[in-house]
């Protein structure tokens, strides 16, 4: 019932499905030709059950926490929200200031100042990560929190993305690569069945090429980081 879950739904199983796309059509489309009095729903039923959805959103889950951990060494492989760091310009000084006097007090450790922060840039890290780490756990409620939810989930959707970006560009060079021989082998007869395949692949390529990029997960990264920041303001309302 996990898979119900929007998060998993549209940050694991949505990254990992556009990454096999080009093979997936493949598929339909071998299929197809060879048992053409087979229909559509069964193909689909055949190949989309829910251990292919589980395993499809782990794998996706696993390719972008890989890809996460060289991304954020300095933190080993947390996003935290970097917009608490003094000399970051991100939210506004007064907004900082009232989240670190917030969770200083509730991790019962003084935030840095910016000297500190200066001298000794991973000890403030560090004391960011374990924020991070705070307003995560207090954070969970999706209904209260809806706007960092969602800001969490693109965040997870570009990271597993990005993470599946070579693997995916692999496998639909590799779907091209058979497209081509079996037009091939049959002299043609079926490039309309494989051209659908082609241009499906040539859309792919383009997208995983320059929309899936590390930079891409880095804003959204942030975007959350500091949205995340932001719900200090609600918490702090809360007894």
């Amino acid at each position: 019932m996990d898979l119900l879950d929007g998060y998993v739904v549209r940050a694991r199983l949505f990254p990992a499905m556009l990454a096999i796309a080009p093979a997936f059509v493949f598929l339909l489309v071998t299929v197809g030709v060879a048992y053409k009095d087979l229909g559509l729903p069964e193909v689909l039923m055949t190949v989309t059950v829910g251990v292919l959805f589980f395993a499809f959103a782990d794998i996706a889950r696993r390719f972008g926490r890989s890809a996460e951990r060289k991304m954020f060494v300095s933190t080993g492989g947390r996003p935290f929200p970097t917009v608490l760091r003094h000399r970051d310009s991100t939210l506004n000084a007064k907004s900082k200031a009232r989240a670190l006097t917030y969770l200083a007090g509730e991790l019962g450790e003084p935030a840095p100042t910016p000297e500190q922060e200066a001298a000794d840039p991973a000890g403030a890290d560090a004391f960011y990560v374990s924020c991070g780490d705070l307003l995560r756990g207090r954070t969970r409620d999706q209904s209260r929190f809806s706007l960092l939810f969602a800001e969490n989930v693109s965040y997870g959707f570009r990271r597993n993305l990005y993470g599946l970006r070579y693997p995916g560009l692999v496998l639909n060079a590799l779907t091209v690569a058979g497209s081509i021989w079996l037009i091939y082998r049959a002299g043609g007869e079926n490039l309309t069945q494989y051209g659908v395949v082609l241009v499906v692949a040539a859309v792919h390529a383009l997208y995983f090429t320059f929309g899936v990029t590390q930079r891409a997960v880095l804003d959204a990264s942030q975007t959350y980081g500091r949205q995340l920041a932001l719900s200090c303001e609600d918490l702090m309302k809360t007894p």
